[in-house]
């Protein structure tokens, strides 16, 4: 059985008193945005820099130092935007979050408006989302009713409008900068950077973008302190982290741990274990954005610097597991037909690279694969890697590489037996013809 671990952001889910405005007000809620407002905006940010939380929606980057880069002397408004499109497959943990504890998430949006001194906040929640965005409507009209958001936050003195923007649902509005002109009514398209957005982002002002794990940290910051959360996890890798479990698991779901648990514990220990008792093939660490690792990567240690030295990324922290029975080269398929599918088409490498890459895999998975059908996939992911505007296309390369580099072998069985091993699908097994566009 596993053993109790600190909880920041799921510490109250275990209890039913803990839901909306009066239940959170009860356990302490708003008690770390009533600290920041007694504080200066300097002050803030400084004890979030000491804590060492780093963004939780990918990158990785010290969410301290990101609000300093605010410039306070520019003339204009000053926005922060919080980013709920959580669009990448396999990540579920921000819309937990929002559906448990909605006013959690909003607290670390007010502290980080004031860190910024920011009077107008953005909630981009993701179109899909129906229920979450009901759920964040009525929350923030309970904050404003109850004078947290308004006039005047917490009777501080301090004004911080909160406004819920609803998106399209696209996978590219995840993007920071593509979330950006979305919210600005333009077709949501990722932007050249620099200038980054903490100089010109939302209306060409300075701009915070984080996401609903990052912003859901910041209260018991604010409350236990920067030295309590630099505890948890690890040196680099402070805190913990919501990992979103799914794939073959017996128990998916989203389990909070401390930063640099090893994969096997949260796989075994807390996830149930690979499904039905089959072998552990693959898994991604971040979504499906990030290279695949495989069961030799049973005890790499779930932070940025361990995953990244094993070739990967935490990203979002969403373990999606294939077992033994899974088609690598299927799942493969799937993956960059999916980014294709979602490439905005602004840049060449991307809007090509991604059609064709899915093309290749279909021809190779449905028993029409060529030899010289690998090097071109190789070939092909030299092409589009770091050569678009934004990191759609780095994630589309990323099962590509990862999948050949680790799985090669079945990619040659897949050519030289001119079908599928798993299902049989295939010309090499009688099957039913593929269609000439595969062929192509």
């Amino acid at each position: 059985m596993a053993e109790p671990v600190t909880r920041v952001v799921t510490a109250t889910w275990d209890d039913p008193e803990v839901f909306g405005f009066d239940g959170y007000r009860a356990a302490g809620g708003y008690e770390g945005l009533r600290a920041a407002v007694g504080m200066s905006a300097v002050e803030v940010i400084d004890l979030v820099k000491s804590s060492g939380l780093r963004g939780r929606g990918g990158a990785g980057f010290p969410t301290g130092v990101k609000w300093s880069f605010v410039p306070q002397d520019t003339g204009k408004p000053t926005y922060v935007v919080a980013n709920f499109d959580e669009s990448e497959p396999g990540t579920f943990n921000n819309r937990e979050i929002v559906e448990r504890e909605p006013h959690r998430f909003l607290e670390g949006v007010a502290i980080a408006a004031y860190a910024v001194q920011s009077h107008t906040a953005f909630v981009y929640c993701r179109g899909e989302f129906l229920w979450p965005g009901r759920i964040l409507r009525d929350a923030i009209a309970d904050a404003y009713a109850n004078g947290v958001f308004g006039d005047s936050v917490l009777a501080s003195g301090y004004q911080l409008d909160v406004v819920l923007h609803r998106g399209a649902g696209a996978y590219i509005c995840g993007e920071e900068t593509a979330l950006l002109s979305s919210l600005e009514g333009f077709r949501g398209q990722p932007r050249l950077r620099p200038p980054f957005p903490a100089v010109e982002g939302l209306y060409a002002s300075p701009t915070v973008i984080n996401n609903v794990e990052t912003l859901a940290n910041i209260p018991s910051i604010m409350t236990k302190g920067a030295e309590w959360f630099a505890a948890i996890g690890t040196e680099k890798s402070p805190g913990t982290k919501l990992f979103s479990v799914s794939g073959k698991v017996e128990r998916p779901g989203n389990y909070e741990l401390p930063m640099g648990t090893p994969l096997r514990t949260l796989l075994e220990d807390h996830a149930g274990g690979v499904l039905d008792g089959k072998r552990l093939k693959a898994w991604t660490p971040g979504g499906s954005s990030t290279p695949m690792l495989t069961d030799e990567h049973l005890e790499v240690a779930l932070d940025f610097e361990s995953v990244a030295a094993a070739g990967s990324l935490l990203g979002t922290g969403a373990i999606i597991v294939m077992d033994e029975t899974d088609c690598i080269v299927e799942a493969t398929r799937r993956l960059v037909a999916f980014y294709a599918h979602e490439s905005c088409g602004k840049c060449t490498p991307c809007r090509e690279g991604t059609w064709w890459g899915s093309r290749v895999l279909a021809r190779i998975e449905q028993g029409f694969g060529r030899e010289e059908d690998l090097p071109l996939l190789d070939d092909l992911g030299r092409n589009i890697l770091f050569k678009a505007f934004c990191a759609l296309a780095d994630g589309a390369v990323s099962p590509i590489q990862s999948s050949i580099k680790h799985f090669r072998e079945e990619y040659e069985r897949h050519i030289a037996e001119r079908r599928c091993p798993f299902t049989g699908r295939g010309p090499g097994a009688a099957s039913e013809p593929v269609p000439s566009e595969v062929v192509a």
